[in-house]
């Protein structure tokens, strides 16, 4: 595997952080920025003209990362070429919240799974209930096949998203990459490192993604009164104060994490990143700071499990938006965390979301939605 990698801000403009000779095209570039700047034509330009063969990923964020850097309103550009590894590229455009499961079934489908080993996506961030999309995905994909990626950001605005394969990236759009081969070893871990707080309540009325009541109340009247002064500040302060949720899942009861999307005063519900099932029980959650960090480092670990011996050539970050907003000017030290555990040599590139993908485990093939994690996919080729 070889890779290199370029950054742009409006301070330095383009700079070269790392060359790679090849003598062939890189298989892929993830190019990933901030909303204005990931559809600015000029940009994906440029980047085509160092590129004029690969397939280019573009994906809006809520903050760049890049090695040891957390940037904003940049563009960080990874190129990678993979040796003894075919990849194979999908892409779907959903509409509404109620494709999100047909959406992943679409992808799902698109792969031929004779030799597929991974699949990595990255998703509009608004327009989809990650949970059902993800269930599409893996109900549709062998059970030894592992999903990961993300749902693509758009700082802390929640307005519009951008997704993009081989174009500028725009609203509505799914891409996907599938992995072939048996030299490529592929790692993942997610994490998150938030502390319960509060009684344990129960969904009583629910619809997909859209939580009304806990315990038989209104559930954004409920919420407000735990966040107090900060509620006024609501849907964007509800990051600072995700919710934990025990689920179901093929090894039993697992907890995830759903974050806020968006709060509907006349209802007085709440709309979250993912499903949050009646009868399903759940607890309001606050930010430790060691904690979070010490997340950050645990996944990496999990990351490396499957790698082996050798260190990972290739990470991808994906770390949640509600991270950063908590850990403010010490964001880069889950970064930071994260390296001291990956190695000097690897490779890191990503951003932060609005929602990860991973399975639970790094045991586990099958994938969930994940809130307010640091999610990383880790690569080596043999």
């Amino acid at each position: 595997m070889k890779i290199e990698q370029k950054k742009w801000t409006k301070k330095t403009g383009w700079i070269t952080i790392s060359e790679a000779k090849t003598g062939k095209n890189f298989q892929i570039v993830f190019v990933f920025g901030g909303s204005s700047l990931i559809k600015d034509r000029k940009h994906f330009n440029y980047i085509k003209s160092l590129y004029p063969k690969s397939h280019i990923i573009g994906c809006s964020t809520a903050g760049e990362i890049i090695n040891n850097e957390v940037l904003e309103n940049s563009l960080v550009v990874t190129a990678v070429y993979f040796e003894n590894t075919k990849i194979k590229f999908s892409e779907t455009e959903i509409k509404s919240l109620k494709d999100s499961y047909d959406a992943g079934k679409r992808l799902a489908k698109s792969f031929d799974v004779k030799g597929l080993s991974h699949v990595m996506v990255f998703s509009d961030g608004l327009k989809v209930n990650g949970t059902s999309f993800v269930r599409g995905m893996t109900e549709n994909l062998p059970a030894k096949v592992s999903v990961t990626g993300g749902l693509v950001g758009d700082g802390s605005d929640f307005k519009q998203t951008y997704v993009g394969l081989d174009k500028v990236p725009t609203e509505g759009k799914i891409v996907a990459m599938g992995f072939y081969g048996k030299s490529l070893k592929v790692g993942y871990g997610s994490l998150g490192g938030w502390d319960n707080f509060g009684p344990e309540r129960i969904i009583t009325k629910s619809d997909g993604n859209v939580l009304y009541e806990l315990d038989g109340k209104p559930a954004l009247k409920l919420y407000k009164e735990y966040l107090g002064n900060k509620a006024k500040d609501l849907p964007g302060s509800g990051l600072l104060f995700p919710l934990s949720l025990k689920i179901s899942g093929a090894g039993g009861d697992v907890e995830v994490v759903r974050t806020i999307l968006g709060i509907d005063e006349k209802n007085q519900s709440i709309t979250f990143a993912g499903d949050m099932p009646e009868g399903a029980y759940t607890r309001l959650m606050k930010a430790n700071f060691e904690r979070l960090i010490d997340g950050a480092s645990g996944a990496a670990s999990m990351s490396n499990e499957n790698i082996g011996k050798l260190k990972p050539e290739l990470a991808i970050l994906i770390s949640c938006v509600g991270r950063r907003l908590v850990l403010k000017e010490r964001t880069v030290d889950e970064i930071d965390a994260v390296r001291k555990r990956l190695g000097k040599t690897t490779a890191i590139t990503g951003f932060y979301s609005y929602g990860e993908i991973c399975p639970t485990a790094s045991t586990e093939k099958q994938c969930q939605l994940h809130n307010q994690t640091m999610t990383i996919t880790t690569f080596r080729e043999k």
